[in-house]
């Protein structure tokens, strides 16, 4: 019985993570380098800072404006990334 809950609370927790959106104009920085593949804390830092000297990003293509943000990190992060609450 332990064994079965034990592999339900990692599924449970499995999926949430991988099904994790985040929002990378309001998430701090721990947010965005726990939420996104890729991303550790000196690229999620970059990501606020440019996010606190620019303004909200409007889209995808904007966050490869963020040093040591490229094309394929974007890529890969596409479906967890959204620019408001109410996507």
């Amino acid at each position: 019985m332990k064994k079965i809950l034990g592999f339900l609370m990692m599924m449970l927790f499995s999926f949430s993570a991988w099904s994790m959106q985040v929002n990378v104009n309001k998430a701090p920085a721990s947010e965005l380098a726990n939420g996104l593949s890729g991303v550790g804390m000196a690229k999620a830092e970059e990501i606020v800072r440019y996010r606190e000297a620019n303004g909200e990003f409007k889209n995808l293509q904007d966050l490869e404006k963020v040093r040591g943000i490229g094309s394929k990190l974007v890529e890969r992060n596409a479906e967890k990334i959204i620019f408001s609450d109410s996507n």
